[in-house]
């Protein structure tokens, strides 16, 4: 069986061979376009749509009996049906003929090497936080489809501010009408593309430096007034997303997320992941919009008093929990019935009692637990000298399930 990719120059641009196993193939598979450039083929044609177990199985099935091609774009194993399909058939049934891919042709159109560029899909999936997984790279190909078009994502982009980038969009690339272009993304905005397009992002030279590390100043973000200062400290904040111990891939929910500055740091951290803010006070959701677009991350804000809003989530791999609105104990009991394999809860607490409430309640749901207690000091000048100002103190509590022979606690994660 054979998975071959094509071009938008056709059959024309394909290879003796590959012609060959088209010719001698009695079930042909692939999309509309593709199948629409082998008009004479005598066999059996199959327009590939939904349903791709489905298929899998019946190909396991009939390439006993007959030869079977599926026709993919450019090349198949990026973006495309050939993984799919080899990791369901037995190894040594599938042969992969790859064409020249979009991106590859998109970079050479320009005239800039790609080995060093980040790749990312919006075909067929949501863009939301598209902005944390780019930010900062050099070179970005993005592959559209015709609701993320090339105008969709620069109004995405510059939402975010992200206007470092200039833009390059190569349309219906390797065939008779092949476009290409440079613009601006204010003019991407307002681009008309043909639905065959890919778009590079190129950062300017003299762009400002990214933002780095973790741990960001309080000041930097956008907080309740007039009680200023309702957040969880930087101090506070670094060693609770050290003891949440997340992955690029993480999904998080933070729960009480106040002006959403934990869910944003979570964010960049598990950039491919998923993060979720539930916060039940509606005066704190515009500060959470505002540090989102600040810190360009792009995650949904749930307003809603947990346990509520919690239950359509998908189940996470970390919790963080700022405030519960004095219903501790039983969604620290949701949340560990919800925990991944190797998932952990961190909890905040500013009062003894709160420390009992959760260190009791995480020892309920069978989760083994640890306290740390940060009380720190911050500079402060004084008439030419420097004295410090000690901040609140804050337990810090971790629940995590035990690990099977006392396994290394981030293995897996």
């Amino acid at each position: 069986m054979y998975v071959i990719g094509i071009g938008e120059d056709g059959a024309g641009g394909l290879t003796a061979e590959s012609l060959r196993h088209i010719h001698n193939a009695g079930l042909l598979i692939g999309g509309e376009r593709q199948l629409s450039f082998f008009q004479d083929f005598k066999g059996e044609k199959r327009v590939l749509k939904s349903g791709l177990a489905a298929l899998a199985e019946e190909l396991k099935e009939r390439r006993e009996q007959e030869q079977i091609v599926v026709l993919a774009s450019g090349d198949p194993l990026f973006f495309g049906i050939a993984g799919f399909l080899a990791g369901k058939l037995e190894p040594g049934t599938l042969e992969i003929i790859p064409h020249l891919s979009s991106v590859q042709l998109a970079f050479a159109r320009l005239g800039v090497s790609w080995q060093d560029a980040v790749v990312d899909s919006v075909h067929g999936r949501p863009i939301t936080g598209l902005a944390q997984r780019i930010d900062g790279q050099a070179k970005v190909a993005l592959l559209t489809d015709d609701v993320n078009t090339p105008a969709a994502i620069a109004t995405y982009l510059l939402r975010f501010g992200m206007t470092e980038y200039d833009a390059f969009i190569g349309e219906n690339l390797g065939g008779a009408e092949e476009r290409y272009r440079r613009c601006s993304l204010e003019e991407m905005a307002a681009a008309e593309c043909s639905p065959l397009n890919v778009v590079i992002l190129l950062r300017k030279a003299n762009a400002p430096e990214p933002r780095r590390g973790f741990g960001f100043a309080d000041e930097e973000f956008h907080q309740r007034k007039p009680e200023k200062g309702l957040i969880t400290k930087r101090e506070v904040r670094a060693f609770s997303l050290s003891e949440l111990c997340l992955s690029e891939r993480s999904v998080v929910w933070d729960i009480g997320a106040g002006s959403g500055s934990v869910a944003v740091e979570c964010a960049r951290l598990a950039r491919y992941g998923k993060v979720f803010a539930i916060e039940k006070n509606e005066g704190d959701l515009a500060n959470i919009e505002a540090n989102k677009i600040k810190f360009r991350t792009d995650f949904p804000v749930i307003h809603a008093k947990a346990p509520a809003g919690l239950e359509d989530l998908p189940d996470p791999d970390a919790v963080f929990i700022g405030g519960s609105g004095g219903e501790l104990a039983g969604l620290i009991s949701l949340c560990a019935s919800r925990l991944r394999p190797g998932g952990r809860i961190v909890v905040n607490a500013a009062t003894i009692e709160t420390l009992h409430d959760a260190l009791n309640a995480l020892k309920a749901a069978g989760l083994e637990t640890s306290v740390t207690l940060l009380q720190t000091a911050r500079s402060k000048p004084i008439l030419g000298m420097t004295r410090f100002d000690g901040l609140n103190p804050v337990y810090v509590i971790t629940g995590r399930p035990v690990p099977p022979g006392r396994r290394a606690c981030c293995k897996g994660r």
